[in-house]
């Protein structure tokens, strides 16, 4: 069973208390972009294999919306932190860099 931290509330909630809410960090899109642009940002997501940064909300605590560091195929979590950070903390990123030789965190534009 999946459990994360919450950061807001500091409860450690299993996955029958969260609602996922998909990739994180994603560049979003309005109005003046292009079409290419805002099919990025409503269709194409990376869906990897190993290292994931994800949303997810804390439904039956205190509702609040956070991300989390997790392994898709393991299931590890590396680290939660607040919903408005705008990258991983670089603390989540040297975790997953020791434990993942070789892993790095992609370029934001």
């Amino acid at each position: 069973m999946l459990i994360l931290h919450c950061p807001n509330c500091g409860v450690d909630a299993d996955e029958t208390e969260l609602a996922p809410g998909g990739e994180a960090h994603l560049t979003r899109e309005g109005p003046g972009s292009s079409d290419e642009e805002f099919e990025q940002y409503l269709f194409l997501r990376e869906n990897p294999r190993g290292v994931h940064f994800e949303r997810w909300r804390h439904a039956m605590g205190c509702g609040k919306w956070f991300h989390a560091a997790r392994c898709t195929t393991t299931m590890e979590v590396f680290g939660t932190y607040p919903a408005q950070t705008s990258e991983p903390p670089q603390e989540i990123r040297d975790r997953i860099s020791d434990r993942r030789p070789g892993w790095r965190w992609r370029e934001l534009s």
